[in-house]
């Protein structure tokens, strides 16, 4: 199947062993997961913005490190209510800022090209032999707006969106979810995160996470994840070295 059907397949079906994180449990991959913002797209730093931006409409002030606290890994309706929490009255109700801040978003968006090349093509690559998903916290019109930016949607078996779960990351809702949809026990999924809280609610449903920590990117505590990668398009290569990575018949 395309260029990865011989060699993926080898490298995949393997046990997942860490060095740090000693378990005795053997998986067998069978369906990757992708968060959104921050792992595909590089878009998580223009909702940063667009939360600053729609409360100077406000003429409120928020630090560019207090939005990103606010922002980070978390679902649209945590984004509101901390906004609520910090400033109340200002948006009535989730629709009066969902609004504004998605205009914001959009012209940020449409300013530059966001897509993450290398993670979009690593997920192009591994549909061609496992479903794969999207989880994300973000609208979900904005999430198919996205996808169609990326033109992705042929690879995918589906996508979660915050509308389709709730609490938001770090609960660990939207996770158990994708996995019950693509018919396969949590400990069965990889997820590429980018966030703290993202990282979290893979962890406590038990999936095996690669974290993406991007040069320049904000800061987050990737600790909690099975592996660090620096660009997605390192992927394949520490699969194939890892020597936790062990070729076996489950």
């Amino acid at each position: 199947m395309g260029c990865l059907g011989s060699n993926l397949c080898n490298y995949i079906h393997k046990i997942l062993v860490t060095p740090s994180k000693i378990s005795a449990t053997v998986v067998m991959i069978k369906a990757f997961i992708f968060d959104l913002d921050g792992t595909l797209m590089d878009s998580e730093v223009l909702y940063v913005e667009a939360v600053q931006l729609v409360l100077q409409d406000k003429n409120l002030y928020i630090s560019p490190e207090d939005a990103m606290s606010i922002v980070y890994g978390k679902a649209w309706p945590s984004v509101y209510a901390e906004v609520n929490m910090q400033f109340p009255g200002v948006f009535p109700t989730i629709e009066s800022m969902e609004k504004p801040l998605r205009e914001h978003f959009l012209r940020l968006r449409n300013s530059k090209d966001v897509r993450i090349k290398s993670s979009i093509e690593l997920l192009r690559k591994l549909s061609q032999d496992f479903p794969v998903c999207i989880v994300s916290g973000s609208a979900g019109k904005d999430v198919e707006d996205s996808i169609a930016l990326m033109g992705i949607e042929s690879n995918l078996a589906f996508y979660l969106s915050c509308e389709d779960y709730a609490p938001g990351k770090p609960d660990p809702a939207c996770y158990r979810l994708a996995a019950d949809k693509l018919g396969v026990v949590a400990e069965q999924c990889l997820v590429f995160e980018d966030s703290t809280a993202g990282i979290q609610a893979a962890k406590q449903v038990g999936m095996y996470c690669i974290a993406l920590k991007r040069r320049g990117a904000p800061e987050q505590d990737t600790s909690d994840a099975d592996e660090t990668l620096e660009d997605l398009a390192d992927f394949l290569s520490l699969v194939k070295t890892r020597p936790f990575l062990k070729s076996v018949r489950l």
